[in-house]
């Protein structure tokens, strides 16, 4: 296991994310465009995107695609290191990431169930949310896990986990009255009631270093399997496009509403297996808060925006059960590994 012997940072965003190895050619020629002339062209890359996917069996566990989709995105949150800025709203680049947007989205609407309605929003999100039946890695964790094993799964949460909150952040202008405000309560809770080291983040950075882990963002992007991808790749493109604002609120209430009892069943297992107070303290912070947030995102942010705008009830529906959909191949998938004895990472730690 490599440990970092460079001084931390109280957040984890102020470095850009250092590029990952290409795991494709559609990620090859994006990186190749990036660290290129600024003003370089992206013919190559247009053709690779367009033969990516007229080639990919499945977008969503597609290595090559979902990484670069991911890079695109990380030009809108703390950048890339070696990359200017500009890159951020090329409209090169924006026009080459618009196919492979489209054809994740048709992508997930193929493969995500779409809940309806019954009687409003809120129950049928905690219909949703009670009849997911997803392998559950807390409970692994909680009785079965080793300690080798609970690294890797700090690894692939990383990615997310270092920027907690950020992609639902990006609601917050779109949304207006009783859901904005609801919406600003959870986010202001996510980086930690004005207290820089209640950052959700820093939290999770010294839970990372107190496992053996690097807690620099982007470490393990080398390591961490294609779902994890999948899954931050879905928040972004909810988040950044105002027209899915509906999906990105829906995402965030099942978010919330699955992840208090969890965390404590992580809690536990770290305990279980010896791991500090600074390992446990990330998941025991979301025991309670969560708890809140649950009533709070299904009821004063998704019920408000489906009475406010009755026309976003059904993406509301769609971004929940997407998160559900997605996030269970992800940690679902790490448990069936597992147990099969194999790493979930494609290199050691």
């Amino acid at each position: 296991m490599t440990i970092t012997a460079e001084p931390h940072l109280t957040d984890t965003r102020m470095r850009p994310m250092a590029l990952p190895e290409p795991r494709g050619p559609v990620s090859a020629a994006l990186i190749e465009l990036l660290t290129g002339p600024e003003h370089a062209p992206v013919g190559d890359l247009a053709v690779a995107t367009t033969e990516g996917l007229a080639a990919s069996d499945d977008l969503l566990a597609d290595d090559d695609v979902q990484l670069a989709l991911f890079l695109m995105y990380e030009l809108h949150y703390g950048g890339l290191e070696g990359v200017p800025d500009s890159w951020e709203w090329d409209p090169r680049l924006l026009a080459v990431r618009g196919p492979i947007e489209r054809e994740f989205e048709d992508a997930l609407r193929r493969s995500v169930r779409q809940p309806v309605a019954v009687r409003d929003v809120p129950e049928a999100l905690f219909a949703l949310a009670g009849d997911d039946d997803s392998p559950s890695l807390s409970a692994f964790v909680e009785r079965d896990a080793t300690a080798e094993q609970v690294r890797e799964i700090l690894a692939c949460r990383s990615i997310y986990t270092l920027k907690e909150a950020d992609p639902h952040s990006w609601a917050i202008p779109r949304l207006h009255g009783r859901a904005k405000s609801a919406l600003v309560e959870i986010q202001a809770d996510e980086y930690g009631g004005g207290r820089p080291d209640r950052l959700h983040a820093t939290i999770f950075a010294r839970a990372m270093r107190g496992a053996g882990l690097d807690d620099r963002y982007g470490a393990y992007a080398d390591h961490v399997p294609v779902a994890v991808y999948a899954s931050m790749n879905l928040m972004s493109l909810f988040g950044l496009h105002r027209r899915l604002r509906g999906a990105i609120v829906g995402h965030l209430a099942a978010y919330e509403m699955t992840s208090s009892l969890p965390c404590r069943a992580y809690a536990n297992g770290l305990r279980r297996l010896g791991f500090g107070a600074d390992v446990a303290d990330y998941f025991d912070e979301h025991v309670e808060a969560d708890a809140v947030h649950e009533q709070l995102a299904a009821r004063e942010l998704a019920g408000a925006l489906a009475e406010e705008e009755p026309h976003l009830a059904r993406d509301i529906l769609f971004g929940a059960s997407a998160c559900l959909t997605v996030d269970g191949r992800l940690w679902g998938g790490l448990r069936e590994r597992f147990e099969r004895g194999e790493s979930a990472l494609r290199r050691p730690l």
